[in-house]
C-alpha cells in the first residue's frame, strides 16, 4: 500500500495519465462527483473554493462516478462539458471512475484506507470529500452533507501548515 497520496497516478477526463507527484506541497480535496446528484450544486461551492484559494496552493481534483444510482451516466466529454457549462469548473476532472469494490480506483483504495471508521471504510454517496495535507499523508474525510463552504476552516488551516519551501505562509 502507498505511504503517500503522492505516489498515485489518474486519467485526467481526457484519457491522459496524471501524476498525483506534480501536486506535492499542495493541499488537494478529493471529491467523488456526479451529474444528476441532490448534491450536484455543490460543483459551485467547489469551484468557489478552487477561485478563493488556488493561489494558496489549493488543488480540487473532482472523480466523477457513477456507482450511486446511476446519477452519473455520461461519458468524460460529457460530464466536463456539463460542468463547464453548468457551473463554468475551472477545476480539474479525472476521468469516470468507480470508489468501492474490487474495481475501486487506487486514489480512492487509498483514501478510504486513511480514513475508515467504525461503520467501514466504503464511500456512502456521492460527493464524499477528502482533504489531503501537503505532506500526502494527513487526510481527513467529509461526508457528502457537507457544504463546500463549510470545508474553508480546515482548507486554511493545511494551507498555512508549513510549504515546500519550509516556510509559513498565512493566508491574508
Amino acid at each position: 500500500m502507498n505511504e503517500s497520496f503522492f505516489e498515485l497516478s489518474a486519467l485526467n477526463n481526457k484519457g491522459e495519465p496524471v501524476d498525483l507527484k506534480t501536486y506535492e506541497g499542495k493541499v488537494i480535496l478529493v471529491v467523488n462527483t456526479a451529474s444528476k446528484c441532490g448534491f450536484t450544486p455543490q460543483y459551485k461551492g467547489l469551484e468557489e473554493l478552487h477561485k478563493k484559494y488556488k493561489d494558496e496552493g489549493l488543488v480540487i481534483l473532482g472523480f466523477p462516478c457513477d456507482q450511486f444510482a446511476n446519477q452519473e451516466p455520461g461519458t468524460d466529454e460529457e460530464i466536463a462539458a456539463f460542468c463547464s457549462i453548468n457551473y463554468g469548473l475551472s477545476f480539474p476532472l479525472m476521468a469516470k471512475v468507480e470508489v468501492n469494490g474490487k474495481g475501486a480506483h487506487p486514489v480512492f483504495a487509498f483514501l478510504r484506507s486513511k480514513t475508515s471508521g467504525l461503520l467501514g471504510d466504503s464511500i456512502k454517496w456521492n460527493f464524499t470529500k477528502f482533504l489531503v495535507g501537503r505532506d500526502g499523508k494527513k487526510i481527513t474525510r467529509f461526508s457528502p452533507t457537507t457544504e463546500p463552504a463549510n470545508l474553508a476552516k480546515d482548507i486554511e488551516a493545511e494551507l498555512a501548515n508549513l510549504t515546500s519551501d519550509g516556510l509559513v505562509h498565512k493566508l491574508s
